[in-house]
C-alpha cells in the first residue's frame, strides 16, 4: 500500500512538473495554480509539498512575485559551502566546478543549506560566481561550539569555521553553560544578513580543558548518534547469547574445517574468518562472514538505527558501534569456539589467481584459533620458533595463505589495481586521553593477506549478483576526471615520467606503473599524492559501475556487516535469493529502495570519515603542544596560495604560511606546485625535506603552524 502511495506521488508530480514546463505555461502564484487545477481546499497541502519537492530538486522556482515557473538555465540549485572570512561556494549539478557566492550575494546561507543562485554568465576570475536568490532548505540544525557569557545573554563561537556567524543564546536558554564550555546548540532563528542566527543550548559537553570533551565535541559536531534509543536496547535483550538447533536447520555446516580469524590485537567485532585447503593445483579458499542479518531484521527498531548510522565509528580512543556491543562482540563475532552463523563464500582458486568455481552458502562455523597479525607475521615471515611451535597444527595453513595471496595480488597487480601505501599512524594515549606517542601503522604480509582474501571474496559475489541481474548494492569507483588527469601529466613530465592518456581517460594500469616506476625516489611520496588527489571518491551505488582504483569490473562490500550496512542490506538480498522468496513483489522493492540506501550509506560514510580525520589531527596537534620552539625535518606534503603543508615522518603535518616565508616574496605556480621567490628564485616544491620550527598550535582550529629553519 505504502509503495503504490508513493509510486502515485511520484506520478502526479512529474506531470505538475510538465504543466510548469509546457510552453503555454505563464508564471503563477499558488492559489490560481490551484484553481487551473481545479484542486479541491483539502488537497492543496499536497499540492503545496509537490511544488516544494520540485523546488528542492531544481526543476521549477519562485520568482520576486511569488510566481512558481520553470527554473531557468543560469538558476541553479546545490549546496552552500561557507568560509570563515564570509563568502562561500556552492556545488550545483551539470557544473563541473563550485561557483563563487561573493559575501554580499549570500543572503544569509549558512554552511550546507540548499540554496538557489542565478550564475552570473560572464567570468570575471577562475570561477563563475553566483548570487544566492532563495534558501531551500537549511543544513544545519544543531551545532557545536564554545560559550561565552555576556551581561543579558550568551553566545556560542562554532567549531567549524566554514560557519561564520557567533550564535546569539538569549539568558534563558543558556541551561546553565558558563565560560569555556562546548556546547551542542539548536538553531531556533536562522537569522539574515544583518543579524546572527539565535539558538538554545541542548547539551554541555564538557568544559573545553576536561579529558574527553575534545574528541567528544567532533563527535557531536558530526551528529553522529551516540546512545542508542530504548527501542533498540529493548530489541537487543531478546537477542540469544547462543545459536539454537533451529538457527542451524538448512545450514551447510562447516564447524569440523580448521578455521581461523586473523585481525589487530584489539579487535573485538570479528566478523570475517578464514578456510583453506588445497588439492592438486586448485585451492579451496573459504571467507566466512558473520550472518548479522539473522538477528537484524528489516525494519526493525536495530535495522532502523543501523541504517541511521550506516557505519562504525572508529576514532582514536573509542569505537562508536554501528549495532550494539550485545550482537557485535557476541552472538554476531565469530569467537573462538564458539559456533556461529556465516554466510560463505566458498571458492575454487586456479594457479593463476582465477576463481573457477564458486558458492554462496549459509553456514554454521565454528572457529579454532583467534590469530592477530602480530602472530601470523611471526610465523610467515620471520618463521619464529616459538610461534612456530604455538600454533603447529596451522602453521601449514598460514604457510599456503601467504602463497595463494602472493598468487592473488599478482593478478590484481597485473590488471592495474593501485596500491597506495601511505603511511598511517597509531596514536597512543595515557589513562587521560592525551597523546603520548605517535608511531606509523604497520601493513606487512599478514594484513595484507586478509585484505587480499576479502577483495577476491568481494569481487566474486559482486559478479554473481550482476550476471544475475538482481537489485544489489555495489562499491563504485569512477574514472578519474580528464582534466585533473591532464595536469597530473603535465607536471610529472617536469620529472621525466609520462602518462599514456587515450581519449581523456587513463586506465589505472598507467597510474599503476608510474607508481612502480617512482617507487624509492625523493619525488615519489609527492607523485603518489598527486594521483591520489586526481581520483574520485569511491561510492555505494546500486548499479554496477566498476572500481577504478582496483581495476576490477565487479565490486561490493559484501564482509563487514558487523560495521557496515552496504554488507548487511546485500546479506539480506542473497539469503532471500537462496531461499527463493526473491520474486517479483520484492524485486521491485529493493529497485524502489536500494538507490537512496546507497545515498544514504555514502553520506554516513563520507561522515566518519571526517570525524575519524578531524579527531586525528585534534590528537596531532594535542601531542605537538609541548614541542613549540623545537626543530623537525620535514617533506613538503602541499603547495597553495597561502602557503605550504609540511609532514613530519611521525605523519604529522603543519603549515607554513606565505607572510612566514620572511627572506623573500614568494609567488604559487600553480602548474608545477611550487612557490618561487621573486627575488632569490628559492624555490619550495612538493616532496622536497625542510627543516621547520613548531611556532604554535590551536586546538579549536586543529592547526600546527611551522617557519621554515633556513
Amino acid at each position: 500500500m505504502k509503495e503504490r502511495q508513493e509510486e502515485k506521488q511520484e506520478s502526479r508530480k512529474q506531470m505538475l512538473s510538465a504543466f510548469i514546463h509546457d510552453k503555454g505555461y505563464k508564471p503563477m502564484r499558488f492559489k490560481e495554480l490551484a484553481g487551473i487545477l481545479m484542486i479541491p481546499k483539502e488537497d492543496r497541502e499536497e499540492l503545496k509539498l509537490l511544488l516544494d519537492s520540485l523546488i528542492h530538486d531544481g526543476e521549477i522556482m519562485t520568482d520576486g512575485r511569488g510566481r512558481y515557473r520553470a527554473a531557468d538555465a543560469f538558476v541553479k540549485t546545490g549546496e552552500y559551502h561557507g568560509t570563515s572570512r564570509g563568502f562561500g561556494f556552492v556545488t550545483a549539478l551539470g557544473e563541473k566546478e563550485d561557483i563563487f557566492i561573493p559575501e554580499c550575494e549570500t543572503k544569509g546561507a549558512l554552511n550546507g543549506d540548499i540554496v538557489r543562485i542565478a550564475v552570473r554568465d560572464e567570468q570575471s576570475g577562475k570561477r563563475r560566481e553566483g548570487a544566492v536568490l532563495e534558501i531551500v532548505e537549511r543544513g544545519t540544525q544543531e551545532l557545536v561550539g564554545t560559550f561565552q557569557r555576556g551581561k543579558s545573554f550568551g553566545f556560542v563561537v562554532p567549531d567549524n569555521q566554514k560557519f561564520a556567524y557567533d550564535v546569539f543564546i538569549p539568558k534563558e536558554k543558556t541551561a546553565g553553560a558558563v565560560n569555556g564550555h562546548k556546547v551542542l546548540v539548536r538553531l531556533t532563528d536562522y537569522g539574515d544578513e544583518r543579524r546572527n542566527p539565535e539558538g538554545e543550548v541542548v547539551q554541555i559537553i564538557g568544559h573545553i580543558n576536561d579529558p574527553e570533551t575534545d574528541v567528544l565535541s567532533v563527535v557531536y559536531a558530526n551528529g553522529i548518534p551516540m546512545q542508542y534509543p530504548e527501542e533498540v536496547l529493548a530489541q537487543t535483550q531478546l537477542v540469544p547469547d547462543e545459536i539454537s538447533d533451529a538457527d542451524r536447520a538448512g545450514r551447510f555446516d562447516v564447524t569440523d574445517w580448521p578455521t581461523v580469524t586473523i585481525d589487530g590485537e584489539d579487535a573485538k567485532d570479528l566478523d570475517d574468518a578464514i578456510t583453506l585447503s588445497k588439492e592438486g593445483d586448485i585451492w579451496h579458499l573459504g571467507v566466512h562472514i558473520a550472518d548479522v542479518s539473522q538477528y537484524v531484521k528489516e525494519g526493525s527498531p536495530l535495522d532502523l538505527e543501523a541504517y541511521n548510522r550506516g557505519t562504525s565509528v572508529y576514532l582514536v580512543d573509542r569505537v562508536i558501534p554501528m549495532l550494539p556491543h550485545k550482537l557485535s562482540n557476541g552472538i554476531c563475532s565469530l569467537n573462538e569456539g564458539c559456533d556461529r552463523l556465516a554466510l560463505s563464500c566458498l571458492m575454487d582458486i586456479d594457479a593463476r589467481g582465477n576463481v573457477i568455481g564458486h558458492r554462496i552458502a549459509e553456514t554454521v562455523l565454528r572457529v579454532d584459533r583467534r590469530m592477530s597479525y602480530t602472530s601470523v607475521k611471526k610465523i610467515i615471515e620471520e618463521h619464529d620458533p616459538e610461534e612456530c611451535a604455538k600454533y603447529c597444527d596451522f602453521v601449514p595453513m598460514f604457510e599456503q595463505m601467504d602463497e595463494l595471496a602472493g598468487i592473488l595480488r599478482a593478478r590484481r597487480r597485473k590488471r592495474g589495481s593501485i596500491d597506495f601505501d601511505f603511511p598511517e599512524c597509531k596514536i597512543i594515549l595515557d589513562e587521560l586521553g592525551r597523546p603520548k606517542e605517535i608511531k606509523p601503522y604497520e601493513r606487512n604480509r599478514a594484513t595484507k593477506l586478509i585484505e587480499d582474501f576479502m577483495l577476491i571474496a568481494n569481487e566474486t559475489v559482486a559478479e554473481d549478483y550482476f550476471w544475475q541481474e538482481l537489485p544489489f548494492l555495489y562499491r563504485s569507483h569512477e574514472n578519474p576526471d580528464a582534466e585533473k588527469i591532464q595536469k597530473l601529466g603535465i607536471f610529472i613530465n617536469n620529472f621525466g615520467y609520462s602518462l599514456h592518456i587515450a581519449q581523456d581517460e587513463v586506465h589505472p594500469k598507467e597510474l599503476q606503473k608510474l607508481l612502480e616506476k617512482v617507487d624509492g625516489t625523493p619525488e615519489e611520496p609527492m607523485i603518489a599524492r598527486l594521483c591520489l588527489r586526481s581520483m574520485k571518491q569511491a561510492k555505494y551505488t546500486d548499479f554496477c559501475d566498476g572500481h577504478f582504483g582496483l581495476a576490477a569490473k565487479y565490486y561490493c562490500h559484501f564482509t563487514s556487516p558487523i560495521r557496515r550496512y552496504p554488507d548487511l542490506q546485500i546479506h539480506r538480498i542473497i539469503k532471500e535469493n537462496l531461499h527463493g522468496t526473491l520474486k517479483e513483489k520484492r524485486i521491485a522493492h529493493y529497485e524502489r529502495i536500494l538507490p537512496e540506501v546507497a545515498k544514504q550509506t555514502s553520506r554516513t560514510e563520507r561522515r566518519a570519515d571526517e570525524a575519524e580525520r578531524e579527531v586525528e589531527k585534534l590528537k596531532k596537534v594535542e601531542f605537538m603542544e609541548d614541542k613549540v620552539g623545537e626543530i623537525f625535518e620535514g617533506v613538503i606534503s602541499g603547495v597553495t596560495s597561502w602557503g605550504m603543508y609540511v609532514e613530519l615522518p611521525d605523519t604529522v603535518e603543519g603549515m607554513v604560511h606565505m607572510s612566514d616565508l620572511r627572506d623573500d616574496y614568494y609567488i604559487f605556480d600553480e602548474d608545477h606546485y611550487m612557490l618561487i621567490g621573486e627575488h632569490t628564485g628559492r624555490t619550495y616544491k612538493l616532496g622536497q625535506k625542510v627543516r621547520v620550527m613548531i611556532a604554535g598550535t590551536d586546538k579549536i582550529l586543529k592547526t600546527i603552524n611551522m617557519v621554515v629553519e633556513q
